[in-house]
């Protein structure tokens, strides 16, 4: 038997999540099939992190174990010719039987898009939250970078959350724009939920005007999910990144394998 770690890109939009849904279809079941058709067992999957419905990744980890004699390097191919064109395996490598992709992570970094244009974009429709009214994207990342450093993210937390210890550091965290799409970056050895979707539309809402400037630092120091902004949709959240300490596992992805 042994464990295989699996670098997967999908695009969440006609998915309930990465967990696997009573009432939906979820990217975990879809993997899960295709494991079973090309091994003949069908295996448990465990992911790096959970997705909301709609949510993309271009690195998302799962990984799972078999005793099937395909070559690691050959399962890409092997496990594509069986899903679907929104999800795709871009690279698997063999790990050791106790790693989790979850807890042996180090950090992920996400990014978040915004179409901002006058008029919407069919083609980015379910890929990026379109935002009509001009933003000023210096002046967000000017307001990101409040939220580097070691804090308490419970005024980014979404409510009901069961996490006890919400303090987290973020590396890095800037926005940019490239042409009509303001990208949000952010990397961290942790998130909370719906914590880079509140960050996104903290920004937005004071680049709007709906909130003002101090909203950052206030819901930081008061740590009250009001003093932030609203929750971006999730249609422009992709997990960019997931980062182990193994050599092995690092991005980008070997192009040789």
């Amino acid at each position: 038997m042994k464990r295989i770690l699996l670098f997967l890109e999908f695009c969440g939009t006609g998915y309930h999540g990465w967990q696997v849904q009573k009432n939906g279809i979820a990217i975990q079941t879809r993997v899960q099939d295709a494991i079973e058709a090309c091994t003949g067992r069908r295996s448990a999957l465990t992911g790096c992190s959970r997705t909301d419905a709609g949510v993309h990744a271009r690195c998302f980890c799962c990984a799972f174990d078999t005793a099937s004699r395909i070559p690691t390097q050959r399962l890409p191919a092997a496990l594509n010719a069986h899903l679907p064109a929104d999800i795709a395996v871009l690279h698997a490598v063999q790990v050791p039987s106790a790693f989790h992709p979850r807890y042996d992570a180090c950090g992920k970094r996400y990014e978040y898009r915004i179409l901002n244009t006058p008029q919407r974009r069919p083609l980015e429709e379910g890929r990026a939250w379109h935002i009509s009214a001009p933003l000023d994207a210096g002046r967000m990342d000017a307001l990101a970078q409040a939220l580097t450093g070691t804090h308490d993210f419970s005024g980014f937390c979404a409510a009901g959350s069961s996490v006890a210890d919400k303090v987290r550091t973020v590396q890095q965290c800037g926005v940019r724009r490239e042409g009509d799409i303001i990208l949000f970056t952010v990397q961290a050895d942790g998130f909370l939920y719906h914590m880079v979707r509140i960050m996104a539309g903290t920004l937005a809402d004071i680049a709007l005007g709906r909130l003002d400037p101090d909203a950052v630092r206030r819901a930081l120091q008061t740590g009250e999910r009001t003093q932030a902004g609203r929750t971006a949709p999730a249609c422009g959240l992709y997990l960019d990144r997931v980062f182990y300490r193994e050599e092995a596992y690092a991005w980008p992805i070997p192009t040789n394998g």
